[in-house]
């Protein structure tokens, strides 16, 4: 049997904050605007997607906070937040699961996972996945 994480085992790093009303095209229902990311997420990003988490998390709380696209996913309450930076011509593809009044009142909002992506995936994903958001 694996043992699975108790409360005192997980460490936590705040990110920032949402605007709840942006994020109101994924749910009504967000009961924080609190972002965190824990440190078994962190680890997944730096296993799947190499120096991703190193060079850009100075990124997460812009991406976060000001979303530029927020697009459709097939999971409920997560939102897949794409955003762009012209000075180091960086595109991000980020998962942020949103914290409902069923879940666990201790839980925040929680990015799942982050990683640059090229333009090719950025043309892609938003030609092919229903846009719910966009920055005007």
């Amino acid at each position: 049997m694996i043992p699975r994480n108790t409360k005192e085992d997980i460490k936590v790093l705040y990110v920032g904050r949402i605007d709840i009303d942006i994020y109101k095209c994924i749910t009504t229902d967000i009961v924080t605007n609190d972002v965190i990311i824990t440190d078994e997420r962190i680890q997944h990003i730096k296993d799947r997607h190499p120096n991703d988490y190193e060079k850009f998390y100075k990124y997460l709380k812009e991406i976060v906070e000001h979303p530029q696209y927020i697009v459709e996913t097939a999971k409920p309450n997560t939102a897949l937040i794409l955003n762009e930076f012209v000075d180091g011509d960086e595109q991000f593809k980020t998962v942020l699961r949103l914290t409902t009044s069923t879940d666990n009142p201790d839980f925040k909002n929680s990015i799942i996972t982050f990683m640059k992506i090229n333009d090719k995936e950025w043309s892609r994903m938003l030609r092919n996945k229903k846009i719910l958001y966009r920055k005007e």
